[in-house]
């Protein structure tokens, strides 16, 4: 009997917290978080402003670019510099334009995620010290050329030149920059691992050299929150630091406390870092489809909004639909009640078609269209809304799930490898790579430009060409039909290399785990064979 209540009580519990964590709640706690975040990036409006995926991408309604760090590279005792999020766009992004906004959020409590106590901070010494440490051996190479040069105008140059490099390497800060809240403890054992870092990010073949001629002053991480006092008449101009700022902008209120929130209109509680784990409460809504339809949610109301809600989420799918794009129909699960004793298997029906007028009384949202050429490979990495746009292409390998009509390719132009996500299949991946090698092959081999596609153009695509570059080209990026990969044995480090060449161009690549697992099992335990599949049918 006592552990039925204890199980009441949890049920209880966990039922109040479901009711609270209503998707109007949500939305109406983003929506007056994003205002803060609004008048942050208005203190310095100069600097871009970037989304750190996924969290972050729902606070505001137009962002410059996105930057994806975890918060597990930054959780104690599990500190990690990662060299396949190196994210090496903000540092150059930050460089041309003096420095850069970024936004995230987090649920538990804390002012800040430790995507941005630990992880950044970590990113920024780490790329301060690599850049040092390049200097230096510039400075050290310039003496040696001066020494066995007889010209007295070159050695000069030569020495001006080594002045200027070895002032500017003293000046350079490359010591580590944590929020006081870290603890000393906490603080001694990350700086004992950032010299092995160091080394990582040099061996990965990251174009250092570039990223030191783009940061005029070193990288350092600031942090405001909705708790910091700012003094409006007293902000400092950007330029005006000796160093280039990272602004690391927490979006939500860090208090413990439910806030019951009211306006004229509608009363609501507040949910801290609601744009967090968006499977669990968005119902399919986007942060595209959000902003593009911000007021008439919010006004709907907390009785309406998940009618209205799922109205536009389903005619937003018809309307990719109609387009050609991939368009999932979105199932939801009921909530569950104290006293509920529906089958558990029940999922809620989508909206029928018959009842929807698809007309322009919501805003639309599109998938990014844009194709990431990877330097001269004749190869380049996109979403399924870029390759339905996209004509200058000589093939096409389709990686997503759904076909796709190629009218402009011939049958032996268009190859489709119909792959799942490892979470739903581990060796699905694995499975089409012999398939997807061989059909790069033989059309590289003819010069030919080649389009690797998924859904999203951001995981399987990009370890599709991954395994492409890596099985097909050398080292540096030069097509040798696979020569130097029948003499080499991958390592993983090796593969890394090669994931940091392809992300250079492919500045939104964000590879799963699971994926890359797979690549490394097809690098390491096969070879492409030389049989070539026939291409199917387009449909």
């Amino acid at each position: 009997m006592e552990d039925e209540n204890k199980l009441s009580i949890y049920r209880a519990a966990r039922t109040i917290k479901r009711r609270e964590n209503t998707l109007y709640n949500a939305l109406r706690s983003i929506h007056d978080d994003s205002v803060f975040v609004g008048e942050i990036s208005q203190l310095w409006p100069e600097l871009p402003l970037l989304a750190n995926l996924r969290c972050g991408l729902w606070y505001s309604p137009k962002f410059d670019s996105t930057c994806y760090f975890k918060s597990t590279d930054g959780h104690t005792n599990n500190w990690s510099f990662n060299t396949s999020r190196l994210n090496l766009h903000v540092a150059h992004l930050a460089g041309q334009k003096g420095g850069c906004i970024i936004v995230d959020s987090t649920r538990k409590g804390k002012r800040f995620p430790d995507s941005m106590s630990k992880t950044i901070p970590i990113w920024t010494c780490v790329f301060n010290r690599a850049i040092v440490n390049h200097r230096s051996r510039m400075q050290d190479r310039d003496e040696g050329k001066e020494g066995v040069n007889s010209d007295i105008h070159e050695s000069e140059a030569f020495d001006q030149l080594a002045e200027n490099t070895s002032q500017a390497s003293h000046e350079w800060d490359a010591s580590l920059h944590l929020p006081l809240w870290v603890s000393k403890t906490e603080r001694a054992s990350i700086e004992e691992r950032l010299e092995g870092w160091t080394k990582e990010l040099e061996a990965s073949g990251a174009d250092i050299a570039s990223l030191a001629s783009c940061l005029k002053k070193p990288l350092r991480p600031l942090w405001i929150s909705q708790k910091t006092v700012i003094w409006l008449n007293e902000v400092p101009d950007h330029d005006s630091w000796d160093f280039t700022p990272i602004i690391l902008v927490s979006a939500s209120s860090s208090t413990g406390v439910i806030q019951h929130r009211t306006t004229s209109e509608f009363s609501w509680n507040y949910i801290p870092g609601a744009g967090d784990d968006e499977e669990s409460w968005a119902r399919g809504l986007s942060p595209d489809l959000f902003w593009k339809n911000v007021y008439d949610i919010i006004n709907s109301g907390p009785d309406m909004c998940n009618q209205k809600v799922a109205n536009m989420v389903e005619k937003d799918r018809v309307y990719r639909a109609q387009r050609g794009q991939n368009a999932p129909q979105v199932t939801l699960k009921p909530p569950k009640s104290l006293n509920s004793t529906s089958d558990p298997s029940y999922v809620e029906p989508v909206l029928s078609l018959d009842n929807l007028d698809i007309k322009n009384d919501i805003q639309f949202c599109d998938d990014d269209s844009t194709v990431y050429w990877l330097g001269t490979t004749n190869i380049a990495v996109g979403t399924a809304l870029a390759a339905a746009n996209t004509t200058c292409v000589d093939c096409v390998l389709n990686c997503g799930r759904d076909s796709f009509s190629a009218f402009h390719l011939n049958t032996e132009a268009y190859l489709h490898l119909p792959t799942v996500d490892s979470k739903f299949d581990r060796f699905s991946l694995r499975n089409n790579l012999a398939s997807a090698v061989n059909f790069a092959k033989l059309n590289l081999r003819k010069g030919k430009t080649l389009l690797v596609f998924c859904q999203n153009g951001e995981d399987i695509s990009v370890c599709v060409c991954l395994a492409i570059l890596t099985a097909l080209f050398d080292d540096g990026g030069t097509f040798d039909d696979g020569k130097s990969f029948s003499e080499t044995h991958i390592t993983k480090w090796e593969m890394r290399r090669r994931l940091v060449f392809l992300c250079k161009f492919a500045i939104k690549a964000r590879p799963s785990r699971g994926n890359l697992k797979q690549v490394y099992s097809f690098l390491s335990g096969g070879r492409p064979s030389s049989h070539t599949p026939s291409a199917p049918s387009t449909m």
